[in-house]
């Protein structure tokens, strides 16, 4: 199959010929906050159910909001103004004049304001390229149980285009942390996970690179990168794809097909943690061996409907197979469980591991009312439905709502309210195939508290005014467990076992998190988090966590 990666370089560069560029935004950006607020009061329309979204994108809506200023409240058209100066290479030859944020032909900044006000470490812009550089430092200190803790990472970030053609972007991080109480695995938490590096006393580092070379044109784009990618709503986490596995590389590619209906498909090579013995061979090293993993991917499709201004319906499906790469997965409009039906020729020990899933948000039509909902369904056996007996149903589900300036109160108070309930169902996310799991890196790829649990998540944001913002949020989840051999075995059981079957634990947290943006990518921020965890015949143990960070880059 090793032919096929040239091949899609090939179809890749053909693409590139055909008109412009596109970077995508990071997902640590409160853009994709703002435009989602506006989104959910009418002011635009924004389609963000797969993110990252690109840059150009998120300027057109910038410029959208520009012309219905008589819509927003004194400090939205602040925000506006503030977001609209990230994007002076995005506006340049726009078609718009009202943003005011028109480039000279070349252009250099270094260590001062750009032409649109915007501090900038290095900026350059020509005919050929433009380019964009920021640095990433940033140290945080703090308590977790009484313990001290610090973090403290540095890094670079940069992103441009080349003629009208090429969009690329690069992000480096390099971190440490330390203390008695530093979470060095980041298991059942929604941090992200991380692959350590190094670890000596009470400290560990570890690194996260991205990166990503793009083309668009006028119907659609398509992505080498290696980076984040997000799948539905949903504050509390994520059912699909989240953030909680550290990057991997994939290709993606985004059609719009009309007005109406999108497209999406995303093949992606994970990171196993299965080594392969029969590959491993010796080294030159006494008692040291060249370790190999088995290979592993994941192929995902999904269609997007928007039958009317606000409603978007989303439907779609993934597959997680292993040991080699396989052209049907290859194919963006293949079935993906009929073609695993075709290459492992009816042995379930020879087949992958297929998902389902589907998404709905309305925006606006409860006014500034965003409601959203998304499933994930691993297993579903039809003649369970009628034979309780018989019934086998892995699934997850999230429901949700979030409310900006109440309209029952008549007021712009600058505040949104979020509800949200997450249930997930015993054995979603894994396999007793150890390379088919639904994960990278030892993490899960969906929601970070894993199957055989549920979450109510609620938290209210008040913003002071432009860049200062706090979040007063709590959560409670109830989790089942049980051995990893034994669940093996159960996964299979028909009727399976109970929600929250196994030990069981509960974990209620909360919290205050104030965020300020002093300038573009300058933040200070201050956390303070209340833990208390309750296992089975155990005591309640509770704790306490306080943090401030001062922090450069997103």
């Amino acid at each position: 199959m090793r032919p096929i990666i040239p091949i899609t370089i090939f179809l890749f560069l053909i693409t590139v010929s055909l008109h412009a560029q596109t970077v995508p935004e990071p997902l640590y950006n409160d853009v994709y906050t703002f435009l989602s607020r506006l989104s959910q009061k009418g002011v635009v329309e924004f389609n963000d159910q797969i993110r990252p979204v690109p840059r150009k994108y998120v300027a057109q809506k910038l410029l959208e909001a520009t012309t219905k200023l008589n819509d927003l409240t004194t400090l939205e058209k602040e925000e506006l103004a503030f977001y609209k100066k990230d994007y002076a290479l995005e506006f340049r030859n726009s078609a718009s004049d009202s943003s005011n944020l028109k480039l000279k032909t070349q252009n250099l900044t270094l260590l001062t304001k750009d032409e649109v006000g915007r501090y900038r470490l290095f900026s350059y812009s020509n005919e050929v390229v433009k380019l964009n550089v920021s640095p990433i430092i940033g140290y945080e200190t703090g308590t977790n149980d009484g313990k001290s803790y610090s973090h403290k990472w540095t890094g670079a970030y940069f992103y441009g285009y080349l003629t009208d053609h090429i969009g690329f972007s690069f992000d480096y991080r390099d971190n440490t942390e330390k203390g008695d109480n530093a979470d060095r695995r980041k298991l059942f938490t929604p941090a992200t996970g991380v692959i350590r590096s190094y670890g000596e006393g009470n400290s560990f580092d570890y690194s996260e690179a991205r990166t990503s070379l793009s083309a668009d044109w006028s119907w659609g784009s398509f992505t080498i990168a290696k980076d984040f990618l997000e799948w539905g709503y949903g504050q509390s986490g994520l059912l699909v794809l989240s953030q909680k596995s550290p990057s991997f590389p994939f290709i993606r590619l985004d059609l719009n097909l009309a007005d109406w209906l999108k497209f999406n498909y995303v093949h992606a090579w994970l990171a196993s943690d299965v080594l392969d013995s029969g590959a491993t061979y010796s080294t030159y090293r006494s008692n040291a061996e060249r370790d190999i993993f088995r290979q592993k991917f994941l192929a995902s499709h999904s269609f997007n409907i928007t039958p009317f201004h606000g409603l978007d319906l989303t439907l779609g499906e993934s597959v997680i197979y292993s040991d080699r790469l396989e052209i049907s997965y290859l194919m963006p409009l293949m079935f993906f469980r009929l073609a695993d039906h075709y290459l492992s020729q009816g042995s379930n020990d020879a087949g992958a591991n297929a998902q389902f899933f589907a998404s709905v948000s309305s925006r606006n039509h409860i006014k500034n009312t965003h409601l959203y909902g998304s499933v994930l369904i691993d297993e579903l056996t039809l003649s369970g439905l009628m034979d309780p007996k018989r019934q086998r149903t892995q699934m997850g589900f999230t429901l949700g709502g979030s409310v900006t300036d109440p309209p029952l109160l008549n007021l712009n108070l600058n505040l949104t309210l979020t509800l949200e309930y997450t249930k997930i169902y015993p054995f979603v996310y894994k396999h007793y195939i150890p390379t088919l799991t639904y994960a990278s890196s030892g993490y899960t790829m969906g929601h970070w508290m894993g199957d055989n649990a549920d979450l109510i998540y609620g938290a209210l944001n008040y913003r002071f005014l432009r860049g200062l913002q706090a979040t007063l949020w709590a959560e409670h989840v109830r989790k089942g467990e049980y051995g990893l051999e034994e669940g093996a075995e159960l996964q299979y059981v028909r009727p399976q076992p109970p929600f929250l079957f196994g030990k069981r634990s509960s974990y209620t947290w909360g919290g205050i998190d104030a965020k300020y943006e002093i300038t573009h990518e300058l933040f200070a921020r201050t956390r303070f988090i209340y833990n208390s965890i309750t296992q089975t015949n155990s005591q309640t143990k509770k704790s306490n966590e306080f943090y401030l960070s001062l922090y450069y880059g997103l």
